[in-house]
């Protein structure tokens, strides 16, 4: 006779006692990523710029064995180092949620020059690549099967527009490459999808607009308002979990029906 359940499973199976990188992990959506991760039973890197505000972020995390790196995501050549470290401090990683990104808002295309393309290319698309590249060769060295959540936006459907146009073309490219990335490493069972967040009531999203501007685009959305932080995180631990075993080269879309498809 089988013996009957314990009750509903964890969100996170697979993920309890092994290693998860978060990158942009101190910002409003990595830190509920990072919580979200740890509450079941992960051990979190927490990569962002500051090394003081990732180790900080890490310390206030439920469970144990969370450390924090500080890094610059735009410096490539460091990536497989950062890999090796993040192992070499949690034990076996299985995961990567790849939040890290900037965004250099303009009113006007016009005002956008090269240093706004270069940085948003160089840390949201190049960085993305080579960061995923570096983590899921790490996996395939070790034999072991594994999962990356990167972020793109509901302006990689969009495009947006005026001066964000640069950065919604970034997070389309990153759902380009994710399917590219799912397709090349599904045979070393590492499965690579992305989530895209519509309107998150974070500081990213606050800067720079007007009260009147943001209330326009919660207008847009028919569930009527922005999501907190805490609402995208499960999606991100679903898709980093065994729960989603069969599902890659994926982009979810969680913008409460302000993009539908």
């Amino acid at each position: 006779m089988t013996a009957p359940s314990s009750g509903p499973p964890s969100l996170g199976k697979g993920l309890d006692g092994r290693g998860v990188v978060v990158t942009g992990a101190v910002g409003g959506i990595g830190s509920a990523v990072a919580r979200a991760v740890a509450e079941c039973g992960a051990r979190v890197v927490a990569v962002d710029l500051s090394e003081q505000a990732a180790s900080d972020l890490a310390a206030s995390l439920p469970g144990e064995g969370h450390i924090g790196i500080g890094a610059d995501i735009g410096n490539i050549e460091r990536h497989p180092a950062l890999v090796a470290t993040a192992e070499d401090a949690v034990g076996p990683l299985v995961a990567l949620a790849h939040l890290a990104a900037v965004l250099s808002r303009r009113d006007d295309i016009r005002e956008i020059g090269e240093a706004d393309w270069d940085a948003q290319v160089d840390v949201n698309l190049k960085a993305t690549f080579f960061l995923n590249r570096a983590f899921a060769e790490g996996l395939r060295s070790a034999g072991r099967p594994g999962a990356i959540v990167n972020f793109s936006s509901q302006g990689w459907w969009t495009g947006g527009f005026g001066g964000s146009v640069v950065y919604n073309a970034t997070k389309g490219g990153i759902v380009t490459m994710t399917r590219g990335l799912a397709r090349t490493y599904a045979a070393a069972g590492i499965r690579v999808n992305a989530v895209a967040p519509g309107l998150v009531d974070t500081a990213m999203l606050r800067d720079g607009l007007t009260d009147n501007v943001l209330q326009g685009l919660v207008d847009q959305v028919p569930l009527g308002r922005m999501a907190a932080p805490e609402e995208i995180a499960p999606a991100v631990v679903f898709l980093a979990s065994q729960h989603a075993s069969y599902i890659t080269g994926a982009t979810l879309n969680i913008s409460g029906g302000w993009l539908m498809y």
